[in-house]
Formats: structure tokens, sequence, C-alpha cells
């Protein structure tokens, strides 16, 4: 039983940070552009902060900013 806790201990450490992965809507000034990206790049302002590529393609299409 022990072995079994340990291991899904194990396999929780490893997956939880996956499963707290963000994805910003990244707007770029100087294309007047936006796009879905796992960080922030220098010079782009972030639109917003979401938890899948889903969420944040359709808040992306939701903003006149990125029109």
């Amino acid at each position: 039983m022990r072995k079994y806790l340990i291991a899904a201990a194990l396999t929780a450490v490893f997956v939880s940070p996956a499963l707290a992965e963000q994805f910003y809507v990244v707007f770029d000034p100087a294309s007047h552009k936006c796009e879905a990206m796992h960080e922030i790049p220098e010079g782009k302002k972030s639109m917003g902060t979401y938890g899948s590529m889903e969420e944040a393609t359709k808040a992306m299409h939701g903003m006149k900013e990125c029109g």
C-alpha cells in the first residue's frame, strides 16, 4: 500500500506543472495584431491570461484591439 501512495504522490508532483500551464493573448503595437502565446515577449502587451489555448483564441477574437 505504501508503495502505491508514493507512486501516486510522485505522479501528482510531475503532472501538476503541466496542468497549471497558462496562455497569454499578446498584442504587438507595431503590427496591431494579437497572438496567443505561452509567455510575453519583450515589447508586447499582455491582453489577458487564460488556462487553455482554446480560451485564449476565443477571447482574442472578441477583442476589438485584435480585430
